[in-house]
């Protein structure tokens, strides 16, 4: 009935690591590890989601606008809308989706 996951603080430090933690009808739950001056590439969210910095410092780029994410940090942003992250460090962070 109850479950513990390790799958964050065992997630390595090697470029993009996504790791699915959940999946339900009505969200997911992605943890990203991304290591320093690692690039997510540009992609979009098929729903409306949510960024929650775990460690380290992130930049989230999102139609012509930067946006410095460090750790504890949240930030929404809207489905269909094309972005990217760079890590100015080793940094996770989670995607609720």
């Amino acid at each position: 009935m109850y479950t513990v996951n390790n799958t964050i603080p065992s997630q390595k430090f090697d470029k993009l690591q996504v790791q699915k933690l959940l999946k339900t009808d009505a969200y997911d739950i992605l943890s990203i590890c991304l290591e320093k001056d690692s690039v997510f590439p540009e992609h979009i969210s098929p729903t409306d989601a949510h960024l929650i910095v775990l460690e380290g410092e992130i930049e989230f780029h999102i139609e012509d606008e930067l946006y410095r994410l460090k750790a504890q940090q949240y930030f929404s942003f809207p489905r269909q809308v094309p972005h990217w992250v760079k890590a100015n460090e080793n940094s996770k962070f989670l995607i609720i989706r």
